[in-house]
């Protein structure tokens, strides 16, 4: 059985959306036990008759995405997402799911978590589309500025998840990047390319990769600092929202358009599911000694739904001891080289 502790009052739709969802993964899953964490007398109505089905823990106060996350975090204990993170802290649940601030729960998951040994940051990583299958992205925004080592850690980090979760036998790893050549881009990058591509390293290693190479799945694992990754994520998104208004746009203003658009409805719908980011759910922070999965903000039902998943199949694959496993390795390889690959940059 697994047990996950949800964040019932973080997020812009919060408790509905985090306890709709919740039911809606005790419907299809029986082996996964989910504890609510949150304001009890919002929580309880919304439940109704499948009261028995899960657990409530009262939490009197709730963390907003204007307050210090350290100092929210140290102060507010009875808060959902601190109370939450105990749950996890304590081996109550094996996972943590909120679609509270970023920054709360990346500061709960390295002060009352603690950090995989080796790793310097967690970092967010998230599953995108491209013409083949999900390419995984990280950092896609915990950590605005990273040294070249922390991108070697989230290459190994993101080289694990995509063979343990998403079946990848031997997963391209490539460094996000605004040319192909090594000898492209600044100088946090030129740095990064010299460690990843050391000796040594426990994953597949296959250069840079272009952010319009992303979609077209030239790579399996694409790294960078969460500032890259964040803009890069979004204007995705946005782009993907932008053409798909456009196409039914186009299929509308005529009859001959309509008439096509009928005979289409089937594709684009699932077109339009496989390209949502509520399929997707939200991003695992990778990094952190215990399963926690950052869900959007505006994240609906169903994107909590699709995050909860993403914490089961986390649970399931064991990814975080194979995370830990696998970090010492790429942690030597950098040491040995980084001193070299640090001052040629100066």
């Amino acid at each position: 059985m697994h047990a996950i502790a949800v964040d019932a009052m973080g997020g812009d739709f919060a408790p509905e959306s985090p306890v709709r969802g919740s039911l809606r993964m005790l419907d299809e899953f029986a082996d996964v036990n989910v504890i609510l964490v949150g304001q009890r007398e919002m929580i309880e109505p919304l439940v109704g008759r499948a009261r028995d089905r899960l657990t409530i823990l009262d939490a009197r106060e709730t963390i907003s995405n204007h307050e210090s996350p350290v100092m929210a975090i140290r102060r507010k204990t009875d808060s959902s997402l601190v109370r939450a993170l105990a749950l996890v802290r304590d081996g109550a649940a094996g996972a943590l799911m909120s679609a509270g601030s970023t920054g709360a729960i990346m500061a709960g998951a390295m002060f009352r978590l603690d950090r995989i040994p080796g790793v310097d940051r967690p970092a967010l990583a998230v599953p995108i589309p491209s013409l083949d299958k999900p390419v995984l992205l990280l950092d896609a925004g915990a950590n605005a500025d990273c040294a070249p080592e922390t991108l070697v850690q989230f290459a190994a980090m993101g080289s694990v998840y995509a063979k343990a979760v998403l079946g990848y036998d031997r997963a391209r790893v490539s460094l996000v990047n605004i040319g192909e050549e090594s000898e492209k881009g600044n100088a946090l990058t030129k740095s990064a390319y010299r460690l990843l591509s050391a000796s040594g390293q426990p994953f597949a290693f296959t250069g840079n990769v272009e952010g319009r190479g992303i979609p077209l799945g030239e790579t399996d694992v694409a790294v960078c600092d969460g500032f890259t990754g964040n803009i890069l994520m979004k204007t995705m998104e946005g782009l993907t929202k932008a053409l798909l208004t456009m196409i039914k746009r186009e299929l509308t203003s005529t009859l001959r358009g309509k008439m096509g658009g009928l005979l289409a409805a089937g594709a684009f719908r699932n077109l339009k599911k496989e390209l949502s980011p509520e399929e997707i759910g939200g991003a695992l922070m990778l990094g952190a000694s215990s399963v926690v999965i950052k869900a959007h903000g505006n994240s609906g039902e169903y994107a909590f739904f699709s995050a909860l998943k993403q914490a089961r199949a986390a649970l399931e694959s064991d990814v975080i001891r194979k995370i830990a496993e696998t970090i010492p390795r790429a942690v030597a390889a950098a040491m040995a080289v980084g001193p070299k690959a640090n001052s040629s940059d100066k």
